[in-house]
């Protein structure tokens, strides 16, 4: 069986090089399937992570939800059932064998496509888990996830091939170990579900004010039940969320703005620059105006390089 992983990491291992060379993140032609090469250990990289399959063939990777560490690597996947805000850090990555990793994002109806067509258990609704985990890669996964990328070098076939490759892979991550998770979020009425309705929300209008009666209120929910499967899918309280997005947000109009900090806090739903500033200093490390020249000096120096 390790002869087989061993054969098919090597394989992925050739196209994510051919189809990056440098180092950053990229798409490709295959909707939702995308590549990171880098280097070297990065700093925190901050963004919200879709539902997604995540794959590394060489390094390794620390993900950061909330308080709670996902460290994984080659021997290993990592998916993600909900919308989450997400801090990730490569650990383990050199000139030599940089870190080579896969993503490959779905939707909820995907997933319920492939839960029909194949029947998979009945509609059983269960208590909320957390949307993310990480589990053990196996052969049976690795090779479609190969034949997948493969199509990379056959761009004729993509239309039509990538799709059906994409639901088996779905089906092979819903078949083992955490897939349950995975099924939860595509039974209409599950606590999974409705949490996922709320984040929805809440990343559409993480800008504007609320209140948890009108979050419970949209999924019928109770205002305890609410804060409970919340916290027990995204590791944090609805308003830890709101933050986070705000914050990402702000700090990703900064970079790519000449813009005030105080004007971008009032753009994300901050009342108070003061208190923006230290929520944003807590969360990156530096005030708004000093990380975001450190940010553009290591960026500057990567394009050098």
């Amino acid at each position: 069986m390790s002869e087989q992983i061993d054969k098919q990491r090597a394989e992925l291992t050739q196209l994510i090089e051919r189809y990056t060379g440098k180092d950053g993140s990229y798409a490709t032609t295959i909707p939702s399937l995308s590549f990171s090469r880098f280097s070297d250990i990065t700093g925190p990289n901050y963004g919200v992570y879709k539902p997604s399959l995540c794959i590394i063939v060489q390094g390794r990777k620390e993900v950061l939800l909330a308080q709670e560490s996902y460290v994984y690597g080659p021997a290993n996947y990592l998916v993600a059932s909900v919308n989450l805000p997400i801090a990730g850090q490569v650990t383990e990555a050199s000139p030599e064998v940089p870190y080579l990793a896969l993503k490959l994002e779905f939707t909820t109806s995907e997933i319920l496509e492939v839960l029909r067509e194949f029947q998979m258990g009945d509609d059983k609704k269960e208590n909320a888990k957390r949307g993310m985990y990480v589990s053990k890669i196996e052969p049976s996964l690795l090779e479609p996830v190969t034949r997948l990328a493969r199509l990379l070098d056959t761009p004729e076939d993509i239309k039509v091939l990538a799709p059906l490759i994409v639901k088996e892979i779905i089906y092979r991550v819903l078949q083992v170990e955490h897939g349950g998770m995975l099924k939860q979020i595509a039974i209409k009425g599950s606590s999974t579900h409705q949490i996922s309705d709320v984040i929805e929300h809440i990343m559409n209008n993480y800008e504007k004010s609320f209140k948890i009666e009108e979050l419970a209120e949209i999924v019928n929910m109770s205002v305890s039940s609410l804060h409970r499967h919340f916290k027990e899918v995204t590791a944090m309280s609805p308003i830890q969320f709101q933050k986070q997005l705000r914050l990402q947000e702000a700090r990703s109009l900064l970079l790519s703005k000449s813009a005030d900090a105080a004007d971008v806090a009032f753009r994300v739903g901050y009342e108070s620059p003061s208190q923006f500033s230290r929520e944003y200093s807590r969360m990156f490390g530096l005030p708004p105006k000093e990380d975001i020249k450190r940010l553009r000096e290591q960026y500057d120096q990567r394009v050098k390089a």
